[in-house]
């Protein structure tokens, strides 16, 4: 067959990429062995987000006293839970293969490759088949990438977490305090479970601004996650019906390991064809691409977590973000097939780590906005949310705004806090919108609410100017 686009890859970037380019008039093939959906769907995001609820209305419930529920024992199913969260996740792979057929795009249910014949139009196999395509689209995200440890097999990661099922840990170790770390240690400390974090540095969410770090650090211990610190981890062994994580400060014990130090490409793009077609890629196997997602080889493009932006002005690795493929996944559609040339716009992407609690972030921490060399005011407040008064908790809530003062924009935003989530992402459109401080100060709050925060904060606590210029 002839195609005018494929896709390897049936994740959220390549079904976004396969059906705008259908809706552009384009024939689309689509080769995905597995089930429809990619990590978000059937193994990360949603699967993530609905276990979440659980644990959140497991920890909600501590608070009802406070607000004159009788205590009660509600005991926690988790078979259940699993079953329900599998049950959704079956309905929304069904719901992408359904897209896919009315936008006429051909679906392949087996692995596909590259045969190396130069193009374009480019020679793709698929179980014994040759197609031909002139733009080929990799798009095949990435997988967990455990750390080389002696019994590192006894340990877990977040694809059988998010898609298998197991008994109910009752105490647990966590090995990484990125986003994956966190959200499932927040998930079974708020289903119930003794969690212990190990992490190689000071801090959680490396990356982040360093002030939120530290209000989410505080705020994980203030939820019950024991926090293990600067500890590297040596080995994993077990020891009767325990694991033990040994460190370099000493050992860390549970039922289970969860090993949730990120995720490489290298094993989804191995195999694909791609080295001797001449596709430059990094060591770890993603795969250079220019600022409209092409690959250096005419005809081949990448998008999503397998992509890599080296050049283009943005940091790869704090955008490996499902909103971030699908948007990238469009704009090569429409450059390709559309009007013209598009990109997609990193600056004010947001991002959020599902944990107890919330942190969520837009634009740039204030460490980056120094580095970057600009002149900047810091905003910044912390109090008790009103949801934790009556039980009289001691959480706080955290907001930080960093202001550039050559012209007044607001260039980064952080909060730690419940509903953090939601609260960024309505910010975000501001800030895309170039919104400045004056404009906070303009807007009038929405009281009671955790989001007034952010047009209330009208004394700086700091000015900063960066070296970076």
């Amino acid at each position: 067959m002839r195609f005018d686009l494929f896709v390897i890859g049936g994740g959220s970037g390549g079904i976004a990429c396969a059906r705008r380019a259908a809706a552009l008039g384009a024939r689309v093939g689509l080769a995905e062995p597995g089930r429809l959906g990619g990590t978000c769907v059937i193994r990360g995001c949603v699967p993530k987000k609905l276990m979440y609820y659980a644990a959140q209305l497991g920890r909600l419930r501590g608070l009802g006293a406070g607000y004159g529920w009788r205590d009660g024992e509600a005991a926690l199913d988790f078979a259940r839970l699993l079953d329900n969260r599998d049950r959704e996740i079956a309905r929304l792979e069904g719901v992408y293969e359904t897209m896919l057929e009315r936008a006429g795009v051909v679906r392949f249910r087996a692995p596909a490759r590259l045969t190396g014949e130069a193009g374009p139009p480019h020679a793709v196999e698929v179980a014994g088949a040759r197609h031909l395509a002139d733009h080929v689209v990799i798009a095949v995200g990435a997988r967990p990438s455990p750390p080389e440890l002696p019994g590192i097999e006894l340990a877990v990661t977040s694809d059988h977490i998010l898609e298998g099922h197991y008994p109910f840990p009752r105490e647990l170790v966590v090995i990484g305090a990125g986003y994956i770390g966190i959200e499932l240690a927040s998930i079974f400390r708020g289903l119930g479970a003794r969690v212990r974090l190990v992490y190689r540095r000071d801090l959680p969410l490396f990356g982040f601004d360093e002030e939120l770090r530290r209000e989410m650090a505080a705020a994980l211990e203030q939820a019950g996650i024991e926090l293990c610190a600067d500890m590297r981890p040596e080995r994993i062994r077990r020891e009767g019906e325990r694991l033990l994580v040994e460190t370099d400060r000493g050992a860390v014990e549970g039922e289970l390991v969860i090993c949730a130090t990120g995720r490489k490409p290298r094993p989804n793009t191995r195999g694909l064809g791609l080295e001797a077609l001449g596709v430059r890629m990094r060591h770890d196997g993603t795969i250079y691409v220019n600022a409209h997602y092409g690959a250096s080889v005419p005809g081949v493009h990448a998008v999503g977590d397998c992509a890599d932006h080296a050049g283009n002005g943005m940091d790869s690795q704090q955008h490996d973000l499902t909103p971030v493929a699908i948007a990238e996944g469009r704009a090569l559609a429409e450059t390709l097939f559309g009007a013209g040339p598009r990109t997609v716009r990193y600056d004010t992407v947001p991002t959020a780590v599902f944990g107890l609690p919330q942190a969520a972030s837009v634009g740039l921490s204030e460490e980056r906005a120094r580095a970057l060399g600009l002149d900047v005011e810091i905003y910044r407040g912390r109090f008790r949310p009103m949801l934790f008064t009556l039980p009289e908790v001691e959480a706080r809530a955290f907001v930080k705004l960093v202001v550039d003062r050559a012209d007044g924009r607001v260039v980064g935003l952080h909060m730690v806090g419940e509903e953090a989530a939601e609260i960024v992402q309505g910010f975000a459109v501001a800030m895309t919108a170039g919104a400045t401080k004056a404009d906070f100060d303009a807007t009038v709050a929405l009281h009671p609410t955790l989001a007034e925060e952010f047009v209330t904060l009208y004394e700086a606590v700091r000015s900063t100017r960066g070296e970076g210029r």
